[in-house]
């Protein structure tokens, strides 16, 4: 088993020129926290709802975000630390709702081909410096061909154990 056997091949991808506002809508109705930033294919770089929270927070405090500007119907779940001193935070939000993914997005983005094996996926997917959750799968060219969540990763594992105590 390796990448190509348990990638989602059709993944929701940004544009680094898409608008931090919209990206953010879709993250609040996503099933996901992030999304592959592409350009003509290729990878170019990944955004989290990590990363768009930093850009209306010190990376000391929690916040809710409002979605779907306006009318704000949903909101990312974040929790709240702002002063009533911090009045301008509406005014900030309102600002950065206007910038680019590129701005934002992380440029280093970790990948693996489509012919890595589980203990690779394993060793990225598991390592605590990192935290990564979404590996996308490229190829030699870094075009985008699927992508891996850890959650793709433990049902696959899973299906293997499964599959393997059914044929003894």
């Amino acid at each position: 088993m390796n990448a190509r056997d348990i990638m989602t091949r059709d993944v929701e991808t940004v544009s680094p020129d898409d608008d931090v506002g919209e990206v953010l809508g879709r993250l609040a109705s996503a099933d996901f926290n992030g999304f592959p930033v592409t350009e003509d294919g290729i990878v170019v770089g990944i955004v989290t709802q990590g990363d768009l929270v930093d850009i209306f927070q010190p990376s000391d405090r929690t916040l809710w975000i409002p979605v779907g500007f306006p009318p704000f119907l949903e909101s990312l779940t974040y929790a709240v630390d702002l002063s009533w001193d911090e009045l301008d935070f509406g005014i900030d939000l309102a600002r950065s709702v206007g910038r680019s993914v590129r701005e934002v997005m992380t440029e280093d983005v970790v990948t693996v081909g489509p012919t890595a094996d589980v203990d690779e996926l394993l060793r990225v997917l598991a390592d605590d410096e990192r935290d990564i959750n979404r590996l996308p799968v490229v190829d030699e060219a870094g075009a985008l061909l699927g992508i891996i969540a850890r959650e793709d990763l433990l049902r696959a594992l899973r299906t293997e154990r499964i599959e393997s105590d059914r044929s003894r």
